[in-house]
């Protein structure tokens, strides 16, 4: 699968790729995987193309696996180039810290009128990055954000710890537990460390068309249904004007995609994989599967209404 136009942040104020579907008019901004063409990328496109979409991938920038300070307005110029291909509807969808992502991009651009958010948090993370540092796989920034809107970052709830502490905490959290990565202990106690402010948090009720959360409880690397749950208790709270749904579910792991598009990354063993990766999806495999098949189900009733 190759992109018809590639986009860098110089010449086009953002970094991403466009795979459009004939005869559609309704795109969705894909931000699934680390890059803008990496596999999870390329079968995120693949699987909404199959169900009738054009689809422009976007990622920070090439092999950056970080996030920090990303700008939102590359969202705002990524926009801008789906209305002038003439695009009647956009979506957006993210997973795990892109599913973050998503959200806090629809909270600022209107036109975005579908959010899937795969496994996400309810509130602003601080910058991290990816650039093996002293031998870790992962770092928090220096005073940073994710995200940054007007040349400012925005608000954020500060990790626990500091690098090189960051990640041995992960690493600590993660040895013995069957998982191939835990920090879910590390999110509790940068809350009980740094309560979270309203400033913090994502401002969903701003959020036009429809939500979609979806995560599951045996997530380890963070307490997505708890965020979630403090999503919808804000959206109970707040003056809004969309829709959304919530598709939770007690098995299913930090990666909760839907079966068919699993089937499309991971055609063989995708079983083995996932139990290797998350000693939920081991012992409960069966579990899991149904959590899958059900989110495709219900994802494809939803769209189908958008």
């Amino acid at each position: 699968m190759k992109a018809e136009r590639y986009f860098s942040v110089d010449q086009d104020g953002f970094y991403g790729a466009y795979f459009p579907h004939d005869h559609s008019d309704h795109a969705f901004i894909v931000m699934l995987g680390d890059d803008i063409d990496d596999l999870l990328a390329k079968t995120g496109v693949k699987w909404l193309q199959e169900a009738g979409y054009s689809c422009l991938t976007m990622a920070p920038s090439k092999k950056d696996y970080g996030h920090h300070n990303y700008p939102l307005e590359r969202f705002g110029k990524a926009i801008g180039f789906l209305k002038e291909k003439g695009y009647q509807k956009i979506g957006i969808i993210g997973a795990s810290t892109t599913g973050m992502l998503a959200l806090i991009a629809a909270s600022y651009y209107p036109d975005i009128t579908m959010t899937l958010a795969f496994s996400p948090c309810d509130f602003v993370m601080e910058g991290f990055y990816r650039d093996g540092k002293d031998g870790a796989t992962e770092r928090p920034g220096d005073n940073e954000s994710t995200v940054s809107y007007e040349g400012k970052p925005l608000p954020y709830l500060p990790f626990a710890y500091r690098h090189p502490e960051y990640w041995e905490k992960i690493q600590e959290e993660s040895k013995g537990s069957g998982n191939f990565i835990s920090s879910v202990h590390m999110f509790e106690e940068s809350e009980k460390r740094h309560p979270l402010q309203e400033e913090e948090k994502i401002k969903v009720e701003k959020i036009r068309g429809h939500i979609v959360f979806i995560g599951a409880e045996d997530d380890v690397l963070w307490d997505t249904c708890r965020y979630i749950r403090r999503m919808e208790e804000r959206l109970s709270q707040k003056e809004h004007s969309c829709t959304y749904d919530v598709l939770s579910y007690k098995y299913g792991t930090h990666f909760i995609f839907p079966e068919s598009m699993l089937k499309m990354m991971l055609p063989v063993a995708s079983k083995l994989i996932l139990g290797l990766m998350f000693a939920s999806a081991k012992k409960h495999s069966k579990e899991c599967k149904e959590t899958r098949i059900d989110i495709d189900r219900r994802l494809r009733e939803i769209l189908s209404k958008w």
